[in-house]
């Protein structure tokens, strides 16, 4: 694959695959980060869900993160344990965490990741960045 890294070394689990990409925090950039991952995650049963995720993160990184300001970035890992999950994150720069309530009653970014995966959540903070994070488990699993 073009433009990933991996992070796997010599010794690592061959059923467990790595990813890192960082990416300009621009709005269309969410889109390449969605290629990067469907790449990452070809013929894998849980992609569609991961993307939708993916997506989710890595737009509140654009949209509402210190990332946004000029020529700030965000960085997508992936873990692909083979039969058993892939785990994606969104490192961003950080900022005020503020999260608003939804109020037309739809479902929207971390709503629709914790709806999705089997578990989910944040870390890090306003001064070091923030980095969310979701795990898809297999189906059957």
């Amino acid at each position: 694959m073009t433009d990933m890294a991996s992070c796997r070394g010599p010794d690592a689990d061959p059923a467990v695959r790595a990813w890192s990409r960082g990416f300009p925090a621009r709005p269309e950039q969410v889109g390449q980060a969605r290629r990067f991952l469907a790449l990452a995650l070809e013929g894998c049963p849980v992609t569609d869900d991961a993307l939708l995720c993916l997506s989710e993160l890595a737009s509140n990184s654009v949209l509402h993160s210190a990332s946004r300001r000029p020529g700030g970035a965000f960085t997508v890992r992936v873990q692909l344990r083979q039969g058993d999950h892939v785990r994606i994150e969104v490192h961003d720069e950080g900022g005020p965490w503020n999260q608003r309530p939804d109020g037309d009653g739809r479902a929207h970014g971390l709503a629709i990741v914790r709806a999705l995966a089997a578990e989910s959540g944040t870390g890090g903070d306003a001064l070091t960045g923030w980095v969310t994070w979701a795990r898809l488990d297999w189906p059957g699993r």
